[in-house]
């Protein structure tokens, strides 16, 4: 079955809170993981979409993982998320070419 899903181009925004970045979320994985697909920021987690408990665990490893605070901005029932995290644009790429 294929995927109906259109591809974004990869969303990264310096703003002055921090960086804006656009994820796309795919639940219920095996594992946390964070990874680049077609130029989308695809996070994967473990946690059933209830009750916020996704969105719970994506602030709490992307803060262990960027070392930086992270906030929900938009799409806290959707699996397109926009996030903030407290960052330069250039570490935040930095970190990401690395996956």
């Amino acid at each position: 079955m294929m995927n109906s899903r259109v591809h974004a181009n990869m969303s990264i925004k310096e703003t002055v809170d921090g960086t804006l970045i656009t994820i796309f979320v795919k639940p219920n994985s095996s594992k946390f993981a964070i990874e680049l697909e077609c130029k989308e920021i695809v996070v994967y987690a473990t946690e059933e979409p209830e009750k916020g408990k996704v969105n719970k665990e994506i602030i709490k490893e992307l803060t262990r993982l960027f070392r930086a605070k992270v906030e929900l901005v938009s799409g806290a029932t959707s699996r397109q998320k926009q996030l903030v995290v407290r960052l330069k644009k250039a570490e935040l790429e930095q970190f990401l070419s690395k996956k």
